[in-house]
């Protein structure tokens, strides 16, 4: 999650020395950068064994809602475009850091914390023939 940030951060940086930044229409740039985003944290979600990545995907996808209530409604106050772009992605750092608090504790506790699911294992049923 950490290196998703990190590439997301570096990205808006780009996008922002290169004077692009548009809210009074669909910002393009942005909303190919909050795609990657969000399929990038689905996917650690869908593999992670714990909880958390599973609210941070959902939180990197309620952008994609404020550039569709900004294609669908070009009259759209441009604040309220970027408050809907961007007020989701304060609560990041926080969990974040809460989850990294959290797993310290379980290797303190446990000794050992799984970080990921193996969702698929070979089927001891299959044969050489299928």
């Amino acid at each position: 999650m950490v290196g998703i940030a990190l590439m997301m951060v570096t990205l808006d940086r780009l996008l922002l020395s290169q004077g692009s930044v548009e809210y009074h229409t669909l910002d393009w740039e942005y909303l190919a950068l909050d795609l990657i985003g969000a399929t990038a944290t689905i996917s650690l979600a869908l593999f992670a064994h714990r909880f958390w990545p599973m609210v941070v995907a959902v939180l990197h996808t309620l952008p994609l809602l404020a550039h569709l209530s900004r294609a669908l409604n070009v009259t759209m106050d441009p604040i309220a475009y970027l408050t809907m772009q961007v007020a989701s992605s304060w609560l990041l750092p926080p969990i974040l850091i809460l989850a990294t608090w959290r797993h310290q504790q379980r290797l303190r506790r446990n000794g050992s914390d799984p970080s990921w699911h193996i969702s698929w294992k070979p089927s001891s049923r299959l044969t050489a023939s299928g």
